[in-house]
């Protein structure tokens, strides 16, 4: 489980972006960006729409937008659309809800039994719900060593800057998602993690690379 409002305005504020900026790119209002920010999901209209929003902010922001609609999902129970409520049928038939209402109760009994096998003969207690994993968003580490070096970031090759600067000797950037990107004037003058893990990077000038937390791939140019 992560912080949702926290890591949209941290990200944000790590690029220098106000809320008209936000407002302007992604056609969110501000009051909306200011509540998934503030996890104030009551003010947007539903979920529906709380959901489209943290995706296409979370993107833009250049993090991984199906984890913050996942983890939406996960905290609040929202896993499909809002339905219209039913007007209520006037007249019914009554032999119809009768069968209903036997089948009903004849499936909680299969179920009620069900449970009880389970508990007398698995020994656990039935009442007992596994605990739900949720997936933490790799975080993306860049460390100036040596005389530093001048570096980018991207999350698809040739896609839009997120990052950039001149790492000098212990400097840090940080950015939360799971696939980048790097530009790299000089190798040997930047230290990289992603997820914990470290990315060994080739000894080389201008270099290009593709980083995920499973592999390192080299890019062409």
């Amino acid at each position: 489980m992560f912080d949702l409002g926290n890591s949209l305005r941290e990200a944000r504020a790590r690029q220098g972006l106000d809320y008209p900026q936000v407002e302007l790119a992604t056609k969110i209002r501000a009051k909306y960006i200011r509540a998934l920010e503030d996890e104030a999901f009551e003010i947007l209209p539903s979920p529906t729409y709380v959901k489209g929003f943290l995706r296409s902010y979370a993107e833009y922001l250049g993090l991984d937008g199906q984890l913050y609609v996942d983890e939406y999902n996960s905290r609040y129970g929202v896993d499909r659309v809002d339905e219209a409520p039913r007007r209520p049928r006037v007249h019914q038939d009554r032999g119809l809800e009768r069968k209903v209402v036997l089948i009903a109760l004849a499936g909680i009994a299969a179920v009620t039994a069900l449970v009880i096998v389970a508990w007398k003969f698995g020994g656990s207690d039935p009442t007992v719900a596994p605990k739900k994993h949720t997936q933490a968003i790799p975080l993306l580490v860049l460390r100036g060593v040596g005389h530093g070096t001048y570096f980018e970031v991207r999350h698809s090759q040739g896609g839009r800057l997120v990052l950039s600067g001149t790492l000098g000797r212990g400097d840090t950037q940080q950015l939360a998602g799971s696939r980048f990107w790097l530009f790299i004037r000089r190798s040997s003058g930047i230290d990289v993690t992603l997820g914990g893990r470290a990315v060994s990077l080739p000894a080389r000038k201008n270099l290009r690379v593709l980083v995920t937390p499973t592999r390192t791939q080299r890019a062409g140019g």
